[in-house]
């Protein structure tokens, strides 16, 4: 069984293609072109509905209408399953900011049940951070490829690159591939 899946840290990637421009991309083709010959099992796409105030502001609403639409489309491709974190408002002495959960927990758990089943040989990670090291260790001792794609002006962890067994740099090569 030579199977793959697909984690995308969704506030990363959004971080990768602001850096590049913002090209508007496929996240199938996406998920085609790291294939490598194998069968996907799914592809998973982790991030967090954006804040709305009560009442919302109109850029609010417009925010959160685009990504229901998002959230909806990417529902419905083959193999794709979305996983909600939550948004929390913090306040801070420079005033409001927020901060993703679960996101990074959620990555995590699905990367080491789907090691640890046996499901996948490969995993194919978009991602930079650290917290994701430990289900990275535990996938490879369960024999699991674990690739990683970044992009070095998005900035990515020295530790995460390093916990790898591939690390591939997200460029423009790879963004032509996959434009919608």
């Amino acid at each position: 069984m030579n199977r793959y899946a697909v984690f995308i840290d969704g506030g990363y990637l959004k971080k990768v293609l602001k850096a590049m421009g913002e090209p508007r991309i496929s996240y199938l083709k996406l998920s085609e072109v790291v294939a490598q010959g194998e069968e996907r099992l799914r592809t998973y796409y982790y991030d967090c509905s954006p804040f709305v105030s009560e009442p919302p502001t109109e850029k609010e609403r417009t925010r959160k209408s685009n990504f229901d639409r998002f959230e909806f489309a990417l529902e419905r491709e083959p193999r794709f399953k979305i996983r909600l974190g939550r948004l929390a408002k913090i306040s801070t002495d420079k005033g409001i900011k927020f901060e993703q959960k679960m996101v990074d927990t959620l990555l995590s758990i699905d990367l080491v049940k789907l090691a640890v089943d046996k499901s996948i040989c490969r995993a194919v990670l978009f991602a930079g951070d650290s917290d994701y090291i430990p289900a990275i260790d535990i996938a490879r001792d369960e024999g699991v490829i674990v690739q990683l794609y970044y992009s070095p002006k998005a900035g990515v962890h020295e530790q995460t690159l390093a916990a790898c067994d591939e690390r591939l740099i997200i460029d423009k090569d790879l963004i032509q591939k996959i434009l919608r």
